[in-house]
């Protein structure tokens, strides 16, 4: 069965290579068609494969189980130094791979359009400590939801709502940690074609409902505590507040099982091993498009 997979994939990202990977990718020298070196489009597999089948997470790790145990598969294996090197130069090629699995998804065009949306945390190191890896791309910020103050990044995503089932990814954005889901997601929002949208309270925005109304969308969040509210009068709604934000939490919730299956799956979260910015790219956008090949039932 991992053999079928593996050939499969292979054969996936050749084509794929060819089509477009190649023009993002492929070192412009005189010599980058050698002969006897491991080609781009078996890196690629390996990480793909390593990752979704085989549970390993890490570079080293990837290395060693191939070397170990597919080695005839890849007699060509370089060594982990070089390993590691050719795949960090490789990381433009999986923000690609990922919006051709994303297009692969079909979608029910006379269900009700519902869209899910938050962000994840994606941790590089402690707060305590000075963030300095990749900081074109970092910066320190806050998870509410964790309480967890952190220097990385954010993965801001919105989701099509489906049955009894976790939601369909439509929408995805990397921020540094300092930037606010809102700002992330705005632009997307107001021009988004989803019957409803439904975000945490981070989203509530007077001029954002407003611009969504006004395409004939509909914007759900929690209702936040207004200035000036007084005490008899937030007391009277509260019970209807309560209410409300619970459904609307309710109706999201399948958002956060989705990062948390996104997490198990691939690791996302835990960055703290990248040692630069193309390894961040890599850890990222590899992971996203394992998420996407498994969701797409490639």
């Amino acid at each position: 069965m991992q053999i079928n997979n593996l050939i499969k994939l292979y054969f996936h990202v050749c084509d794929k290579y060819k089509e477009e990977l190649c023009f993002e990718v492929q070192r412009h020298s005189n010599n980058h068609k050698q002969e006897g070196i491991i080609t781009d489009e078996e890196l690629l597999t390996i990480y793909l494969f390593c990752v979704a089948y085989e549970d390993k997470y890490k570079i080293k790790s990837m290395y060693k189980y191939i070397k170990n145990h597919w080695h005839s598969w890849f007699p060509l294996l370089p060594s982990y130094q070089a390993f590691n090197s050719r795949l960090n130069n490789l990381c433009d090629a999986f923000p690609i791979l990922l919006i051709d699995f994303m297009n692969r998804i079909s979608i029910n065009s006379d269900n009700l359009k519902i869209l899910l949306g938050d962000s994840l945390p994606v941790i590089t190191c402690s707060h305590k400590r000075s963030g300095k890896v990749a900081k074109e791309l970092t910066a320190k910020g806050f998870c509410a939801t964790k309480n967890l103050h952190y220097y990385g990044v954010k993965i801001h995503l919105l989701g099509l709502r489906r049955a009894s089932i976790i939601p369909l990814p439509q929408y995805i954005e990397i921020t540094p940690a300092n930037v606010h889901d809102l700002t992330a997601l705005r632009n997307i929002l107001e021009t988004i074609k989803a019957d409803i949208s439904i975000l945490d309270k981070a989203y509530a925005d007077a001029d954002l409902e407003k611009q969504m109304k006004k395409n004939e969308y509909i914007l759900l969040t929690p209702i936040k505590d207004k200035k000036g509210w007084g005490a008899a009068l937030k007391q009277n709604d509260q019970a209807f507040i309560d209410v409300f934000n619970k459904a609307v939490s309710t109706v999201k919730q399948p958002i956060e099982s989705l990062f948390n299956w996104i997490n198990e799956l691939t690791q996302i979260q835990n960055a703290s091993k990248v040692r630069s910015a193309k390894g961040l790219k890599l850890h990222l956008y590899g992971k996203l498009t394992v998420a996407l090949m498994i969701i797409t039932n490639f």
